[in-house]
């Protein structure tokens, strides 16, 4: 399951970095993919620190600090892409998206690498999968598109402020003898 979320990960990539493709599926596909790689590293590393602090030393083993590694890399370049996502999308519409991605995949990667409904009675599959679908639809319910509402307060021009005074110049003549001084209201009205 793993080689085919890194073989999806890389066509995105590709999409992605050769032919351009911006789109907001792209961008939040490849942080649900890296997402999923790092629920599975998170939870190795934690399972890994509590057998350890159980007695039973898992702190020596390469695939420790190799989790440790994935873990970091994969959540670093997670934010890289769903930032590169908000800067190119408005953010009603990366959140949901990115949130029913990023549960889908952390739910998958779970199920498939750590085999956790293997045991698991039929009822609480479903109830979970059912809770699954409510949070799913509560974001939908949330994100829809609303008509946007239009100000009614009007503006004022900065440049027609009644009442301010204006002076010829911005910069002040530096060949003047009030060149790096205050202003006097005397002076500027004249």
């Amino acid at each position: 399951f793993q080689i085919l979320e890194i073989i999806i990960f890389c066509i995105l990539l590709y999409f992605y970095k050769i032919k351009a493709v911006k789109h907001i599926v792209v961008l939040l596909m490849m942080v649900a993919l890296l997402a999923s790689l790092t629920v599975i590293a998170v939870k190795a590393v934690a399972s890994m620190i509590i057998l350890s602090a159980k007695g039973k030393m898992q702190l020596t083993y390469p695939v420790f600090y190799i989790m440790i590694v994935l873990m970091a890399t994969s959540c670093a370049f997670q934010v890289k892409f769903l930032n590169q996502a908000m800067h190119l999308y408005e953010a009603k519409a990366v959140v949901p998206i990115n949130f029913a991605f990023f549960t889908t995949s952390a739910i998958i990667s779970g199920v498939v690498f750590y085999q956790e409904f293997q045991s698991a009675a039929l009822l609480s599959v479903f109830m979970f999968l059912f809770g699954c679908l409510l949070s799913f639809l509560g974001v939908f319910v949330i994100a829809r598109n609303k008509k946007e509402e239009h100000l009614q307060i009007h503006f004022i021009d900065c440049g027609h402020i009644p009442g301010q005074k204006f002076t010829g110049k911005i910069q002040p003549d530096s060949h003047s003898s009030h060149y790096g001084t205050l202003n006097n209201e005397d002076n500027s009205v004249k």
